[in-house]
């Protein structure tokens, strides 16, 4: 399967201006970014959307995996939500490449409180290995 990025992704893509615009760059511990979820993503009165929680996971193993030369598509993601994260928090998300098998890219991911360290969410993925192809004007 080969898959394309053009820039548009919400999660990542630098040309979409209303996605997250998230930079995961590669590190000794995997792939990670900073980041603090705005206001516009609430759920519960100050806390950000569960689903925006899962996405960023899938972003730290999507981006862990492109990282360590493997890049692939999330065909499974198991979220652990460990309490709620709020709106403004400042955040580290940090993904890495467990293992390989095959085809298959086993990751895991997790965010924390940039300031404590406490842990807010984390996953584990299965990802199913891409040729991947990225588009000169995306980025």
């Amino acid at each position: 399967m080969e898959v394309r990025f053009d820039g548009h992704c919400f999660g990542c893509g630098p040309l979409n201006l209303e996605g997250l615009r998230l930079v995961f760059g590669p590190g000794p511990e995997g792939s990670s970014v900073e980041f603090e979820v705005p206001d516009k993503y609430q759920s519960w009165a100050g806390m950000a959307h569960g689903g925006i929680v899962a996405l960023l996971l899938d972003e730290a193993v999507g981006w862990a995996a492109w990282h360590a030369g493997h890049p692939g598509v999330t065909g499974r993601l198991q979220v652990s939500y460990r309490r709620p994260l709020k709106l403004g928090e400042p955040i580290r998300i940090v993904g890495k490449v467990d293992r390989m098998r095959r085809t298959l890219v086993y990751a895991s991911a997790f965010i924390e409180n940039r300031d404590d360290g406490s842990r807010v969410a984390d996953a584990t993925a299965i990802l199913s290995m891409t040729e991947t192809r990225v588009d000169t004007a995306a980025g």
